[in-house]
């Protein structure tokens, strides 16, 4: 993890850790580092999610891109896989999504895309980081003419939703759907896409002024949907989170259908349909031990990854697999996307759901969930440095692990993108988890806050 750029991105309280003038210079430093070997303007896509936040930041990158020479393409609200998804069609060098995803208002954050719509790889964004924080070069600024221009585009949401329809074979006619928008950028594509699909398609939280994104909505407050789904009798629903790059699923009965079951379910689906390449699914370490087994039982080959969806892309490249993805919600259909899609997905799901005519609770008890337990410790910046060498955290959780044996697992670590330690167990016993969970997390609030 860098000094800036974190699992997702550089991520920070907006106008404080993420100043304008910090978003300013990762502007020149990214248009530098994309022009290094060229000799041609570099073009930038810029979009952002509905934080107050957002159009600051927007101002303040786009002038330090347009600074050292860079055209910029700004396109206002849209989700972070618009923007992957634009970048290669629209033929620009790069993309920058400004979004803290799932967190609340006062954060935001940045993630920049490449050329072919992939996240910018580690090795990139080191060099931005040292351009900005170790001053190793100086973004040459421009002057007169070589000052770059920002345009708008009026396609860019039908484009994007056109894609995500060419991706599917039958149509929701009929379909009893509600959509949790989260207020924020699902607000500006998702309802249009299922209302063009067919789906008779309700739609909540779909109202963004500024500080109410994630607020008590979306995948991160699961609640609302829940209780609409079953009051109204719907098929199923749909909660995306701030960005729309990720996706939880309600069933008609109430019940979650987290990220693990959509790929299990979508993993199985192209399987008995010989299109799952491989027969190989990819997870983080982070994925129920319920998937594991299912897996097992499946002839599903399983590939783990750490924790953040750039590391499951990379294990998807690297063997040529066609679906991975987080527990969180975030699952990469790695023939249509180049990163976690929470439209798409839904649109997957419903697919599925077409395609076999058989309900999502239905669907969903293809895999049994194993009891989790997940406790967020807040710790200070130097608790997350002290964490990887604290003996005692270390033997807390070895005594854990002995006592759960083969009939659980422990797994504790630092957030990728919060000020917080991550600490979750598995097991056959919840009772036994919970308790184990709390010891684990006191050590460590004890040790590192």
């Amino acid at each position: 993890m860098g000094r800036l750029f974190g699992t997702d991105g550089a991520r920070g309280i907006a106008n404080s850790e993420l100043s304008c003038e910090l978003a300013l210079k990762i502007g020149r430093a990214t248009a530098m580092v994309l022009t290094d070997d060229r000799h041609k303007r570099p073009r930038v896509i810029v979009a952002m999610d509905t934080r107050a936040s957002s159009d600051m930041l927007e101002a303040s990158l786009s002038a330090g891109l347009c600074s050292v020479g860079a055209d910029v393409l700004q396109l206002g609200v849209l989700p972070t896989p618009a923007v992957a998804y634009l970048v290669p069609k629209y033929g620009y060098d790069a993309g920058i999504m400004i979004s803290a995803s799932h967190n609340p208002c006062e954060y935001n954050g940045i993630k920049i895309f490449q050329s072919d719509g992939y996240k910018l790889p580690d090795v990139l964004e080191d060099r931005i980081e040292e351009i900005i924080l170790d001053e190793v070069a100086v973004p040459p600024l421009k002057i007169g003419g070589a000052v770059g221009r920002i345009q708008s585009s009026e396609t860019h949401i039908f484009d994007y939703i056109e894609h995500i329809c060419s991706t599917l074979d039958y149509r929701f006619n009929h379909m009893k759907i509600a959509l949790d928008c989260a207020n924020g950028s699902a607000s500006v594509t998702a309802p249009e896409l299922f209302f063009r699909m067919g789906a008779d398609c309700r739609v909540l939280h779909n109202a963004p002024d500024g500080v109410n994104i994630n607020a008590d909505c979306g995948s991160t407050h699961i609640e609302s949907l829940r209780d609409y789904v079953v009051a109204n009798g719907l098929e199923a629903g749909f909660a995306f989170d701030g960005d729309a790059d990720r996706i939880l699923a309600i069933d008609e009965k109430g019940n979650l259908v987290d990220g693990d079951r959509i790929i299990a379910i979508c993993a199985l689906d192209r399987k008995e349909r010989g299109l799952l390449a491989g027969d190989t699914a990819v997870a983080t370490v982070m994925s129920n031990m319920g998937f594991h087994k299912f897996c097992e039982a499946q002839g599903i080959r399983l590939e783990l990854t750490k924790v953040g969806d750039r590391y499951v892309l990379e294990r998807m490249r690297e063997g040529g697999f066609s679906i991975g993805g987080e527990q969180s919600g975030h699952v990469i259909f790695s023939q249509y996307a180049t990163t976690g899609d929470g439209q798409l997905t839904a649109a997957q799901v419903v697919q599925v759901m077409k395609r076999k005519g058989k309900p999502l609770s239905e669907l969903a008890a293809c895999m049994q969930v194993y009891p989790q337990v997940l406790r967020n410790v807040k710790v200070s910046d130097l608790g997350k440095v002290r964490f990887a060498s604290d003996a005692e955290i270390r033997r807390a959780v070895e005594k854990a692990e002995a006592e759960l044996g083969s009939s659980g697992r422990v797994l504790v670590r630092v957030s990728g993108t919060e000020p917080l330690v991550r600490v979750m167990l598995e097991g056959e016993d919840e009772a036994r988890i919970q308790t184990l969970g709390q010891e684990i997390a006191q050590v460590v609030q004890n040790r590192l806050l």
